[in-house]
């Protein structure tokens, strides 16, 4: 069977976050499911969640990897829920379950998300905090991130 390969990227950030974030991570769901992307994500609130509401809304397929043994705890707007146990540990199989990380403002979990991806290979996008991590792809706004992302996957296919 000849089937077209699918790519997973994460979205990482928060999980609480203000409107002006959710927004964000919101419009960038929705980009990435518009651009044919597979939503991975820690698949709780906050960021999380937005960027998942984002991508459900647009047709899109998501994947939420819990931190506890609960996948009812996932977001309503998670297709795939995958219970851990455990807790930040979890972060780990967040970033190597995608191609690509962007990440959308956050703080410490993020950024050990952030560090994981790069230790283990990925390319990571941030819009926001983190942007100027050395090794980081700073993007503007989620239509950056979406162009920063079809980039390294498109450069990825030529490899």
């Amino acid at each position: 069977m000849n089937r077209a390969k699918e790519h997973f990227v994460a979205v990482i950030g928060a999980g609480e976050c203000g409107p002006e974030v959710a927004a964000v991570a919101h419009a960038l769901g929705r980009l990435l499911a518009e651009a044919g992307y597979t939503l991975v994500c820690g698949g709780l609130g906050g960021v999380m969640q937005a960027a998942s509401r984002g991508a459900r809304e647009a047709g899109g397929r998501t994947i939420g990897i819990l931190p506890g043994r609960e996948r009812e705890a996932a977001n309503e707007f998670v297709d795939t829920a995958l219970a851990t146990g455990l807790g930040p540990m979890r972060n780990f199989l967040v970033v190597l379950n995608a191609e690509v990380v962007v990440a959308v403002e956050g703080s410490w979990g993020t950024l050990s998300e952030l560090a994981l991806a790069k230790k283990i290979g990925r390319e990571v996008v941030a819009i926001g905090a983190w942007s100027n991590v050395p090794g980081v792809i700073p993007a503007d706004g989620p239509q950056a991130a979406l162009a920063a992302v079809r980039r390294i996957l498109s450069i990825e296919a030529m490899s």
